[in-house]
């Protein structure tokens, strides 16, 4: 392997290079390392996909793409010879540099490394890289003879281990920069450049020897009669990573289907309606189809036969209206029917009057036959103040004790339904406080691009045991109207900071716990006692505690409000601005007001970077945060192009949103963090 022939028998052959097929090497090496990069990247966030199948995945395109750049590398050099290649050791050798490089993206994404960890892993990738190398290398066969230099050869194993240590120590500690694309491409192209070199200085290393009576024709120069493995490893490069990458954007959309669609019935399911809801265009109808007493089907029945007759319901829904409204299924027994612009409400009722003729008919299913009980609630909104109650003045009219369930279409009236639904809001949550059926959930807040966590918002839900899950767009404005939300803000406040004193003691880092403040409270006296008290009581630290208030908190009575954030601030708690830009008075007061934190409103978020308009405010309020010294947080970002523009936009963005996780209960958010640092 390293012995010279004799001098005086043999003399050195030598070869030249195709620049083309050179530089098409380089791409299929860089291309491979993007396409492992984006598989990578794909294993840290929730998925369809398991884990391990990424990393699978990303070891295939990163072991295939080293493997073929190898043997369009050969295919570049020229020599006067005849060229084959051993088949079995040709497949072979592309096994080690795929067992490496999993193992590299396995050890790269554990939670617990050390610089020997990465170290042990990087020379495991390095050997692996150099092993299919020359591997590959003695899989030629030719009439020829050669030998390696020493130090060349040395040279080409000590360049693969030291990249691979490096390239080991970028995924783990730096994979969270890789978001925006044009990173994750200069990474491509270095780690690319870096395969590239390992082999070329490994094929610098060799001497191709021939007898001294040998004479090399220049008509038969052969370029290792590699031009047909060329053509074959870059097609099916090509289809590999193409397919690698299909599967990236398949995983993707059964994310989005599994987050926004029902499984049963294909419909758009509740998070969608609420999102839809978020964003009135007037005027808006709403109209809620609730199926009465369907826990009867499921005991008379079985569970299948009642998920048959919800899919039967589905199915007549939506093929008995009209293509001018939207059909969501937001419970197990409620489907609701969103409209925009052009539609009247007298149409609204007519279609809604006949899908209850419909609905009276017995259905067939197993040939039995089967009658549902159900009710139609209508709802309307011609105005922002309309919008937001648009949800509840239905549920106060499905809710309402007149109701027969004899397949009525119902129109909310103020004067009969409001004041019912309000009550038992009203009436209920002390109880739901102790019963546990009000709860928290806490949504971390991520900085980019270290993917630290800076903190969590904590967030309330309601079971409500016989309204199901309200939402607090439905619950928390009735609370607010009567002056029960203060009672509900001390509950929190005491939960939060006890929940903070158990992430002390398990020395769990979430960050500061931001709990939102009603308007009314913020220049209360009451509160800054309750916050004393409750801290005190759970040694908890201010600065552990950061406090949303909203702008209309501000715009009410500013100079109470300015009073009141001073003071809070004095005593060491964080204060933000909550929803920054729905407001009248941001620019007129924000730079007058003692707060930390800007939080970016999800409706400025929801269209960029597609809106150039949405993406304009967006940088001008990044500018103003940024010039102010603010720590600016970006609230509801769910998408991988919202979040590498907010990166490219903002110096420091904090991310806050599905595309890192969901509101999740103490135990799950626990599981999550545990999940992420792996």
């Amino acid at each position: 392997m390293f012995t010279t022939p004799s001098g005086e028998q043999f003399i050195e052959l030598h070869g030249s290079y195709s620049i083309l097929l050179v530089f098409l090497s380089v791409i299929i090496a860089t291309v491979a390392s993007y396409t492992a990069i984006s598989m990578n990247d794909r294993a840290q966030k929730n998925s369809f996909i398991p884990r391990n199948i990424w990393l699978m995945l990303a070891s295939i395109a990163m072991g295939f793409g080293i493997w073929s750049m190898h043997f369009i590398g050969m295919s570049a050099y020229s020599l006067p010879v005849e060229m084959q290649f051993h088949r079995l050791l040709t497949v072979v050798s592309v096994i080690p540099a795929m067992i490496a490089s999993f193992f590299a993206f396995y050890i790269s994404n554990r939670s617990k490394r050390t610089f020997w960890a990465y170290t042990f892993a990087g020379a495991v990738m390095g050997l692996g890289i150099s092993t299919m190398h020359y591997i590959g290398m003695y899989a030629m066969e030719m009439d020829v003879l050669y030998a390696y230099d020493k130090g060349l050869f040395v040279a080409s194993i000590s360049i693969a281990v030291i990249v691979s240590v490096t390239a080991v120590y970028v995924f783990s500690s730096f994979h969270r920069f890789v978001v925006n694309r044009f990173i994750q491409l200069i990474t491509a192209i270095v780690m690319g450049l870096a395969v590239s070199s390992m082999h070329y200085t490994g094929m610098a290393a060799i001497t191709f020897y021939v007898p001294n009576d040998f004479i090399p024709d220049p008509k038969h120069m052969h370029r290792m009669n590699m031009n047909g493995v060329a053509i074959s490893v870059t097609t099916g490069m090509i289809v590999l990573l193409g397919s690698l990458l299909f599967s990236s954007l398949v995983d993707r959309y059964v994310g989005y289907r599994a987050n926004y669609f029902d499984v049963l019935t294909k419909l758009p399911n509740r998070r969608l309606f609420e999102q839809k809801l978020s964003k009135p265009v007037f005027p808006e109808h709403l109209a809620i189809w609730h199926i009465h007493d369907f826990e009867k089907v499921n005991r008379e029945y079985d569970y299948q036969f009642g998920d048959e007759v919800i899919q039967w319901v589905a199915k007549l829904l939506e093929s008995s209206t009209s293509k001018m409204v939207d059909l969501y299924r937001i419970e197990g027994n409620r489907f609701a029917f969103l409209t925009r612009d052009i539609y009247e409400e007298k149409q609204m009722r007519e279609e809604m009057e006949k899908v209850a003729q419909l609905l009276r008919q017995p259905l067939s299913i197993r040939n039995q036959e089967v009658t549902i009980k159900a009710i139609c609630a209508i709802s309307k909104a011609y105005n922002y103040d309309e919008a937001s109650s648009i949800y509840a003045n239905a549920l106060s009219v499905l809710n309402h004790p007149s109701l027969q369930y004899n397949h009525e279409v119902v129109s909310y009236d103020p004067s009969i339904h409001t004041y019912t639904f309000e009550r038992e809001i009203v009436d209920d949550v002390l109880s739901a406080m102790y019963k546990g059926e009000l709860y928290l959930v806490f949504q971390p807040k991520v900085s980019m691009p270290t993917n630290e966590i800076m903190g969590v918002e904590t967030l309330l839900r309601w079971n409500h045991p016989v309204y199901g899950m309200l939402s607090p767009g439905v619950f928390i404005p009735i609370l607010e109207k009567h002056d029960r939300m203060i009672e509900v803000t001390d509950w929190i406040i005491k939960l939060v900071c006890r929940q903070i004193s158990i992430w002390n003691v398990e020395e769990l880092p979430f960050g500061q716990a931001a709990i939102n403040i009603p308007g009314q409270y913020v220049t209360s006296l009451r509160l800054l006692e309750v916050l004393k008290r409750t801290l005190n009581d759970y040694d908890v630290k201010p600065v552990q505690l950061e406090l949303e208030i909203t702008e209309t908190s501000f715009v009410k009575n500013i100079g109470e409000a300015m009073r009141a954030v001073s003071i809070f601030r004095q005593e060491g708690f964080s204060v933000a601005l909550d929803d920054f830009g729905t407001g009248v008075s941001s620019l007129s007061y924000l730079k007058q007001m003692p707060i930390s934190t800007l939080k970016i409103d999800k409706s400025f978020i929801d269209e960029i970077p597609h809106s150039k308009k949405d993406s304009s405010i967006i940088q001008a309020i990044i500018g103003l945060g940024e010039s102010l010294d603010l720590s600016i947080v970006f609230e509801g970002v769910e998408t991988k192009e919202q979040v590498e523009f907010l990166v490219a936009t903002c110096k420091n963005p904090i991310i806050q949103g599905y595309y890192f996780a969901k509101p999740m209960k103490p135990e799950e958010l626990r599981e999550w963090r545990n999940k992420d640092v792996e």
